[in-house]
């Protein structure tokens, strides 16, 4: 464990992981994420300046839940945040569907997954293709 200077109230503590603020300050930021997203839900169409506003919490630290998925917004809201590939507006995560997918894709033929599944379809359909017989 190291001991580190709280970022929020600048007192130390025993840092183990995560974010470098102290239990307290957590415990508080943690109330006001309820807070939070009990107005998100009961004002879906709020923008997140008003939001930031109304519930004195910085637009950067909605964000931050958002990229986390720990608040989401609905399809309609007016609320979005930008892929972090390519730049499109999404409402939730750092990604969106396609560059999930694309990452995912990647990912697999790097691990040679996807040669694999092909090898083993055209395995399957050679044998499926041939004449078999049954034995009197």
């Amino acid at each position: 464990m190291e001991v580190v200077t709280c970022k929020s109230c600048g007192r130390l503590f025993n840092y183990i992981r995560g974010e470098r603020i102290c239990p307290t300050c957590q415990k508080k930021l943690d109330d006001k994420f309820m807070e939070v997203k009990k107005y998100v839900r009961e004002h879906p169409d709020v923008e997140i300046h008003v939001l930031s506003k109304e519930m004195d919490v910085s637009v950067a630290q909605i964000k931050r839940w958002v990229r986390e998925e720990r608040l989401v917004f609905s399809d309609d809201s007016p609320v979005g945040i930008p892929c972090e590939s390519c730049g499109a507006t999404i409402k939730t995560g750092k990604y969106c569907e396609m560059c999930k997918a694309k990452l995912t894709n990647e990912l697999r033929s790097a691990a040679g997954l996807s040669e694999q599944k092909k090898r083993e379809r055209a395995i399957r359909k050679s044998s499926e293709s041939k004449m078999r017989f049954l034995d009197n």
